[in-house]
């Protein structure tokens, strides 16, 4: 438990340009990385470049606040140092079927396209929230996110009873779908 309270302090601190965070994450993982680069056709400056840019992806994560880290910091790192690096071989022509420890390669660029899917798919619901107009808004907002219960959403929209105010939650969702969709079918 404490460790994922110190990921997400680190999470934090990145996020928010942290030097002491940035350097406690540069010192946990940076010579695993440099290891695995200098063993596999890679150079000193090959390793800072990749770790770089890993750090920037992981950076770049955790600004955005509904990014959810799913594994530990040094995985995520680990994984998107080996893709980058795998990914520079075979563009430069020196991939070789047998890289040190592939098999052990975590999918991030797959868990990346469903967070990536996630977000889009956020950004569109506040979008359609935000066209959705008033009481409906409220309402929905009310009942799902704030989980304010019908009779109390009765006496706070000024319906004449709970029956009333679901049927007008309904109404308001249904509404929301139809503007979510509209938006969801013209992106793809």
């Amino acid at each position: 438990m404490k460790s994922e309270v110190n990921e997400q302090a680190l999470l934090k601190g990145l996020a928010e340009n942290d030097k002491k965070a940035i350097e406690v994450i540069y010192k946990d993982n940076f010579n695993i990385i440099q290891n695995y680069i200098l063993n596999n056709n890679g150079s000193y400056d090959d390793a800072r470049d990749i770790f770089q840019e890993a750090m920037i992806a992981l950076y770049e994560k955790a600004q955005t606040e509904s990014f959810v880290l799913t594994c530990k910091i040094n995985t995520y790192i680990y994984s998107v140092c080996k893709r980058l690096w795998l990914k520079r071989l075979h563009q430069i022509d020196k991939y070789h079927n047998q890289i040190d420890g592939f098999e052990e390669t975590i999918q991030v660029e797959e868990d990346l396209e469903i967070h990536e899917k996630r977000n889009m798919d956020f950004a569109m619901m506040e979008r359609a929230m935000n066209s959705l107009g008033e009481p409906c808004r409220s309402l929905i907002e009310s009942f799902y996110i704030k989980k304010v219960n019908m009779q109390d959403l009765a006496k706070q929209f000024g319906y004449t009873n709970a029956d009333n105010a679901k049927t007008q939650k309904y109404k308001c969702l249904v509404r929301l779908k139809k503007l979510f969709f509209a938006q969801y079918n013209i992106g793809e």
